[in-house]
């Protein structure tokens, strides 16, 4: 059953996504979905060896997207940045704007409509991998908060989602080798996936709350995943979940 309709049509939308060509298009319909400015993925390292950097889709416009590469604002911009430091999802309100360089980099992708507020999710691949999942909002700060409150799980999810397939159809290193789960693991994935908190999961299932920690781990292991979020990711791309 699908338990979170937002999340699961955004799944479905990338799920279908066999070349590098269909992830801008995919990736408005989800930002579209979720009622935001825009959403972006970029691959800021990729494991074996591939020369291939960097990846970039985004719904940003192209005249940005082409001031951004010419300038090597990557250089400089602190959302890339947040792969060195962060493991959790970062709202861009959080970030440092002191330098000059940077105060003018900002100012001038507001004026190119990149959108008032933000949050970018860092995702940690098991092969080196290393990407940025970024959304961004036209709404002001109290409404962004509420829009990052009620679906930065979801952004989570997906930011795992989205960095396995682009990992998969650009022919970069994914290991596929996925041991089956159990049903107590699936359920525990599937109640994840719906905004649970462990604890609400064991009072659901009418088990412990260190059981499910267990289930997810093992899960986690099953799946080669990095995280329970990466999991629910993987289990839904290899179709094992419903979500």
């Amino acid at each position: 059953m699908a338990v979170n309709t937002r999340l699961s049509r955004s799944l479905a939308i990338l799920q279908p996504v066999a070349h590098s060509s269909g992830f801008e298009p995919a990736l408005r319909d989800i930002a579209a979905i979720y009622g935001l400015k825009h959403a972006t993925c970029l691959v800021v390292r990729a494991g074996g060896g591939t020369d291939r950097y960097p990846l970039f889709f985004t719904t940003y416009p192209r005249k940005w997207a082409d001031i951004y590469l010419s300038r090597s604002y990557f250089e400089i911009d602190p959302v890339v940045d947040i792969i060195r430091w962060a493991r959790l999802p970062v709202d861009w309100s959080r970030l440092q704007k002191t330098s000059p360089a940077i105060v003018r980099f900002f100012e001038e992708a507001r004026q190119h409509d990149v959108g008032l507020n933000g949050m970018t999710v860092p995702v940690r691949g098991p092969n080196g991998e290393r990407s940025l999942f970024s959304v961004s909002s036209a709404q002001p700060a109290r409404e962004w908060a509420r829009i990052s409150e009620t679906h930065g799980h979801d952004f989570q999810i997906l930011s795992h989602y989205m960095h396995d397939r682009v990992m998969s159809v650009v022919d970069i290193s994914m290991t596929a080798t996925v041991r089956r789960l159990s049903a107590r693991e699936r359920q525990c994935l599937e109640a994840l996936a719906s905004g649970l908190l462990p604890k609400q999961i064991a009072a659901t299932l009418r088990i412990s709350e260190s059981a499910v920690r267990l289930y997810l781990r093992s899960a986690r292991r099953k799946l080669g995943a990095t995280t329970s979020y990466h999991a629910v990711a993987r289990a839904s791309l290899f179709e094992l979940i419903s979500v």
